[in-house]
């Protein structure tokens, strides 16, 4: 009994702030997390399609399969209020009050401001409803699973709120935000502990690829490693791609990455760019 009161969903319970939600503000989150990639269709290459969330996501405990992110009514967002969507963006929980697992990595995007995450909530609002019908993971004993999330998070969930670096120019904190918030890059170039909770003594220094298959690289010091001249020669990296002869950008689902980051406005990408090359 104990364990279940330990372990149950709880929403938050916070009161929404005073906010006039902008879709295309909301776009740039959605491009900068790359939401299509994880909730495309399985038929889906790239970029095209909408996040109907039929595509399977495999991992070393099981398969999952992301959520349809469109606002139909019976197997989207349709039914939601902005208020279950900040819940499950911020604490993972789902309306009907289950944890969710973090595949889904609300551990990054619980950094965002709400007023943020309200903007991609009118986003994703803004787009077709498509009916996808939605399928549980492929993981052993899913429901014991889903409880020891909730004694994980006790332990896992870090701030609640991005603290810009005062030493740091504006730009260099708008890329920090992004890479640690919407873009959720830690979650897999930070290596994780014996729980699976990522390593902040050591972040963006690779680790095993979240699917099994190889290892992540690390993102520090690539200035110095010779990876890119400086932050243009970044920017065009994550503007062009292989494209432009920048290898090692279609490897390990990287491909997908950098077409979704190609779609950020280019001070985003400076900024980005500015942020990941200062780690060192």
């Amino acid at each position: 009994m104990l364990f279940v009161v330990l372990t149950a969903a709880r929403p938050s319970g916070r009161a929404l702030p005073a906010h006039d939600p902008d879709p295309s503000r909301g776009e740039v989150f959605y491009h900068a997390g790359g939401c299509i990639s994880c909730h495309k269709a399985s038929e889906t290459v790239g970029m095209m399609g909408l996040p109907t969330g039929d595509a399977p996501f495999e991992t070393p405990v099981g398969t999952f399969w992301p959520g349809n992110l469109t606002p139909d009514p019976e197997t989207g967002l349709g039914d939601w209020t902005a208020e279950q969507f900040v819940d499950a963006m911020t604490v993972g929980v789902s309306p009907d009050r289950r944890h969710y697992f973090p595949a889904f990595p609300y551990t990054s995007y619980r950094i965002m401001p709400v007023e943020d995450v309200l903007d991609l909530w009118a986003y994703l609002q803004s787009l077709e409803p498509v009916r996808s019908q939605p399928r549980a993971p492929d993981i052993p004993l899913p429901g014991l699973a889903r409880r020891g999330v909730g004694l994980w998070k006790r332990l896992a969930l870090g701030p609640e709120v991005f603290l810009p670096n005062p030493e740091r120019s504006e730009t260099w904190n708008r890329g920090a935000y992004l890479v640690n918030g919407p873009g959720h890059c830690g979650e897999c170039h930070t290596p994780r502990n014996a729980l699976m909770i990522p390593d902040q003594s050591r972040p963006m220094v690779g680790g095993p690829h979240p699917r099994g298959e190889g290892a992540v690289p690390g993102l520090l010091d690539m200035e110095g490693r010779g990876r890119y001249s400086g932050v243009s020669d970044l920017v065009l990296a994550l503007q062009f791609g292989e494209t432009f002869g920048y290898d090692k950008l279609s490897s390990g689902g990287m491909a997908d990455i950098q077409m979704n980051l190609a779609m950020l406005p280019e001070d985003d990408l400076h900024a980005i760019a500015e942020y990941l090359l200062g780690l060192e």
